[in-house]
């Protein structure tokens, strides 16, 4: 933080209301904000956390028209879902509104409404996929065919989920509309545009030049954008869920989701000031005033939307602040897999919670220790089961099991007086009071993963004190030293309850609660007299508790079950082509064919050729491209085959081929020469 500031407006990206969340989604963005948020709060620093549903947008409708209900149903049913989720995992939030309320919906048309009144936008007509059956222009996502790149047929209007090319519906091979099935064609609309391009010079100083310390991933992507040659932006679409575009002759249109998400952080400060004026303030405050500071915690998916798009949205409007960092973290992957929502291969937090009753802090502590904050990372539920027996169990649990214990055994659970300090307690002294700047410096930082690492320390030292003094070998010589043995071990303890409370806020409670003090100030953090003498602590219990193999095999077997329901699902035939003449087929002539010698074709990674007998006493050479499928070409030698004999010669690779051979691809997109199952004689006819 280069400078004080009298507030932070901290903003997490808006969860799409199409679906639940997932630990992606916790460890993207929801866990590091929240941390940051109660460090503030635990600072006594002036803190507002914001969020929200994203309700609008193509996915909605889709998703509302596979289940047979309207879009608000759609968003109703998700947002409960998600706010209560984020409630019962602890996710501290001050305001979680939604993008479908009224004060929204008048905020944003109004936003809309001074950049067209300003001149701030461009109109501009283009063709677009029209349904003429259905009578609408056809977003995207509402658009399958053909890709032109890998030939996937279900491709989608925006992206192939196949090859990953990202595309737009009219390049799509024979494209279909989703609505009706039928063929869409083009026809002419008006939408208003952000011209991002005048803005592109102001935006290489604020970010380039004056946002250096940004993370890697974030200033990199940006730079990227910034180095080619920024377009105008769609700002609107047509569309019939979402907020109506203020303007005539804009029937027909909504807001695009994208210019409309962004500015529910601020829609929902506003609701917020205006439900507790007293305790919050104005909205303007918390994004007008220059003494506030914004930090918007995101995904790398939204980096362009948060360091690009929306800082224009607000420099056109004039009069908001910008963020000041936009600490974004990459992707979580689940066992070894992208998570997926389509595919289900997520562990969501709902039924974590369900499944796992209690153990919201074990999710925390493992997901901020495998935080993917420069590079995306994997989620494995036998390092969960291992971070908590070995680190949350027997580092942390056990160090505060042993100082509470021995403290209700030898004094009745009071606090002894401290007495003289001998070396090995300087020591630990020395080490406890380094570990706050340690953590802070960190959390200032966003580097949440070694903070926590750090805090984590504070029981690594009390368990090494405690073992190198053993009280309980000196109790019979020498009772005094174990007072000061305990005063020592229980300030740590203290000390634990602090530094964890903004990565596990529920064991940091719990340990209050054992340790009779209703809460901590972080400036308190490396003190030794935190718990003074003949303060009575409440009665121990274990912190943490370990995790058997049964709990983690019951996880590991829902997931072999998604993947089982999504392998069968992938075993799916593709739709039959449209129907064709059988004088087509009747002109073609395919044979069977002997292999006599296969191999790959020198400087091609593609082709095979075959020597094939065909019958007519000569052979005959094919080339194919499935060399990728046939590590050992050899292996067909002996085959009999199915070949195309009347395809007129082509050279390829200088060869000439004569033919094709016919291969069958399955399912899983794997591929197999067609065969005979007889010893049916070269030449003979397919018909």
């Amino acid at each position: 933080m280069s400078k004080d500031y009298k507030r932070t407006t901290i903003t997490a990206a808006l969860p799409y209301a199409n679906g639940g969340v997932h630990i992606g989604h916790l460890a993207g963005v929801y866990v590091p904000a929240d941390i940051y948020a109660r460090y503030l709060r635990l600072k006594g620093q002036n803190v507002m956390y914001v969020c929200g549903s994203d309700e609008h947008g193509v996915p909605i409708t889709i998703r509302a028209r596979k289940e047979g209900i309207t879009p608000q149903d759609v968003v109703d049913k998700n947002h409960a879902l998600i706010k209560k989720s984020f409630e019962d995992f602890g996710i501290s939030f001050d305001i979680y509104s939604r993008t479908t309320s009224e004060t929204h919906h008048k905020f944003a048309a109004e936003w809309f409404r001074k950049l067209y009144d300003d001149g701030k936008l461009t109109e501009e007509t283009t063709t677009q996929l029209y349904d003429e059956e259905a009578k609408q222009f056809l977003a995207d996502r509402y658009v399958t065919g053909e890709c032109p790149h890998c030939h996937n047929q279900g491709a989608y209007g925006d992206q192939c989920e196949k090859c990953g090319r990202d595309l737009s519906p009219t390049e799509l091979i024979n494209p279909k509309s989703t609505i009706s099935g039928s063929t869409p064609v083009l026809k002419e609309t008006k939408n208003w545009y952000l011209p991002l391009n005048e803005y592109q010079e102001w935006l290489k100083k604020w970010i380039l030049e004056d946002h250096k310390e940004w993370r890697p991933n974030v200033y990199g992507q940006c730079k990227s954008w910034l180095d080619m040659d920024l377009q105008p932006r769609a700002m609107t679409r047509d569309l019939d869920w979402g907020i109506p575009v203020p303007v005539e002759g804009a029937e027909g249109k909504v807001l695009y989701v994208w210019f409309d998400a962004p500015i529910g952080y601020v829609s929902n400060t506003k609701e917020l000031c205006e439900k507790d004026p007293e305790r919050w303030g104005t909205w303007q405050q918390w994004w007008q005033d220059e003494e506030t500071r914004l930090v918007h915690f995101i995904g790398k998916d939204n980096i362009v939307f948060h360091c690009i798009i929306f800082p224009v949205m607000m420099k056109a409007h004039g009069g908001y602040i910008l963020p000041d960092n936009v600490p974004a973290n990459e992707f979580l992957n689940l066992e070894d897999d992208k998570i997926s929502t389509s595919r289900n291969w997520a562990v969501w937090l709902h039924e974590y919670l369900e499944d796992l009753p209690g153990k919201q802090d074990v999710l925390r502590y493992v997901l901020t220790a495998n935080a993917p904050e420069t590079k995306d990372n994997n989620f494995k539920w036998r390092d969960y089961q291992e971070r908590n027996n070995s680190e949350l169990v027997a580092v942390y649990g056990n160090f505060v099991n042993r100082a509470l214990q021995l403290t209700k055994k030898y004094w009745n659970g009071i606090v002894p007086e401290c007495g003289e300090l001998t070396e090995t307690d300087q020591k630990a002294i020395i080490e406890f009071k380094d570990v706050k700047a340690k953590v802070e410096q960190l959390l200032d930082q966003f580097k949440f993963r070694d903070a926590q690492f750090e805090a984590m320390n504070l029981a690594r030292i009390g368990n090494r004190y405690i073992t190198e003094c053993e009280p309980w070998k000196v109790w019979k010589t020498d009772p005094k030293r174990v007072e000061t043995i305990l005063y020592i071990s229980l300030q740590l303890v203290a000390n634990l309850a602090i530094a964890f409370e903004p990565f596990l806020p529920f064991s940091s409670a719990k340990l209050r609660k054992m340790l009779n003090i209703d809460s901590f100030q972080w400036s308190q953090l490396g003190d030794t007299d935190i718990l003074k003498p003949g303060h009575q602590l409440a009665e121990p219990e274990l912190l943490f508790e370990k995790i058997e193999d049964p709990v983690i095999e019951a996880q590991e077997e829902k997931l072999r079950n998604i993947k089982k329901a999504n392998e069968a699902a992938q075993y799916k035939a593709q739709p039959v082509k449209e129907d064709v003449d059988f004088s087509l087929f009747e002109k073609l002539d395919i044979r069977v064919g002997l292999v006599k010698d296969c191999q790959k074709v020198k400087k091609s990674k593609k082709l095979l050729q075959f020597t094939i007998d065909d019958g007519s006493g000569s052979d005959r050479t094919i080339l194919s491209g499935i060399a990728a499928f046939y590590e050992d070409p050899s292996a067909l030698i002996g085959k009999r085959i199915l070949f195309v004999a009347n395809f007129a010669p082509r050279k390829m690779m200088g060869i000439d081929s004569q033919g094709m051979i016919l291969s069958a691809v399955d399912f899983d997109k794997s591929l197999s020469v067609v065969t005979t199952t007889k010893d049916v004689k070269p030449g003979s006819m397919v018909g």
